[in-house]
């Protein structure tokens, strides 16, 4: 047991402090502090200098002494072992680099020019220093704990861009802990206002709302709306939706990579009421170039089309948020419907690794069966009842 307490330690004036087992507190005259480890080596003192107390706890002191007096017994070099410890692990910002530098290679270029400019504005100024292997939850939370509440959409992506670092420091061997789990480091924040992410309709409100779009006249911002009701797909998706993707008599949509927000490719499982509103859509403006045309000849639907209409009808909803509704639907009305399938159905990824590696169906004769539901449950009157 130590001798050294950490109130004894914050107080301590200058002059050499000892714990015990060769662990020593220096404080100098100018107030720098920094912990000190006596051993022998090959018959010889050796001072071995562990870090300042800012970097390392009383706690943590004792642990680096102790790893570094067992590598001494085993006649290892503790110096050097600390040395090339040093060396090899990345402080926060240095991994920023090195993670940014390989991830990217497969992303858009906005999304790694996104993921570090966050990263160097958020985290870097707060734990930045800090070597990779050192960072807990604790250190999540002071980076996040000012935007937490003010802007919790960002800050949710700067978590999840933190974890993404550590993560890939993990996988390169420099750090052993755990990487922190999201429920650890909410637990130390404030409750977010979820409101401040893709506000979602209710799923029992969606039937009126559909039915009272379909009533109006079919613009082709209206009928791209309500196809993204009835597949639950993403705004981009539909609105670069073109013929050639779509096979009306097998019920399918094939969508391509580009069009993704994966960047893989994916199949949507039609149901009745989709396919009402593409016959809708073709019908009006043929069967050939994009679904859902703007007034632009050839080029595809702006990105405020369909926001446009949820202002109008006076909805403070996104059309984001209706994939949150299906899949609300999809937890409360269907049950016994395995939450895989949900996923499979918005082209979330799903499983861990092991599931992926064994999951060689895309659970086609389910997704039907649960898109089917939700189209006789938005719109009966254009497909076949729920059940029948």
């Amino acid at each position: 047991m130590g001798k050294l307490t950490v109130k004894q330690v914050k107080s301590a004036k200058p002059g050499t402090h000892v714990d015990g087992l060769g662990l020593l507190l220096r404080v100098r005259e100018t107030g720098a502090r920094s912990w000190i480890l006596r051993v022998q080596v090959d018959g010889q003192r050796r001072d071995i200098g562990l870090g300042s107390d800012a970097d390392l706890t009383l706690a943590e002191a004792r642990e680096k002494a102790a790893h570094l007096r067992k590598l001494a017994r085993q006649g290892l070099d503790p110096i050097a072992e600390r040395d090339r410890h040093k060396r090899q692990v990345p402080t926060f910002a240095q991994a920023i680099e090195l993670a940014h530098a390989e991830l990217a290679k497969g992303w858009e270029e906005k999304t790694g020019e996104a993921f570090k400019a966050s990263l160097l504005a958020h985290a870097a100024p707060v734990i930045g220093r800090r070597k990779v292997d050192r960072i807990g939850a604790a250190d999540l939370i002071e980076v996040l704990q000012p935007i937490w509440t003010d802007k919790p959409h960002q800050a949710r992506k700067i978590r999840r861009r933190i974890v993404q670092v550590l993560q890939f420091a993990k996988a390169r061997g420099w750090r052993s802990e755990p990487v922190p789990e999201p429920h650890e480091v909410r637990q130390g924040l404030a409750r977010q206002d979820l409101g401040e992410g893709f506000k979602a309709m209710p799923y029992a409100e969606v039937p009126a709302f559909f039915a009272a779009q379909l009533a109006k006249d079919a613009t082709a911002a209206r009928l791209a709306l309500l196809f993204a009701i009835a597949t639950a797909a993403r705004s981009q998706e539909v609105r670069l939706a073109r013929w050639e993707q779509l096979d009306l008599d097998r019920r399918l949509w094939a969508r391509p990579a580009q069009i993704m927000k994966s960047k893989v490719a994916h199949t949507v499982t039609l149901s009745p009421a989709a396919v009402a509103v593409l016959r809708m859509a073709g019908e009006k403006w043929g069967f050939a170039g994009y679904v859902f045309p703007s007034a632009r000849e050839g080029r595809p639907l702006s990105d405020m089309a369909l926001s446009k209409l949820m202002r109008l009808a006076g909805r403070a909803e996104t059309v984001h948020g209706f994939r949150s509704s299906f899949r609300d639907w999809a937890a409360e009305e269907r049950p016994t419907v395995p939450a895989m399938v949900a996923e499979m159905a918005i082209a979330h990824s799903v499983g861990n690794a092991t599931e992926k590696a064994y999951l060689r169906s895309d659970l086609r004769a389910l997704r039907f069966e649960l898109v089917d539901g939700w189209g006789a449950f938005i719109a009966p009157e254009l497909g076949v009842q729920d059940g029948v």
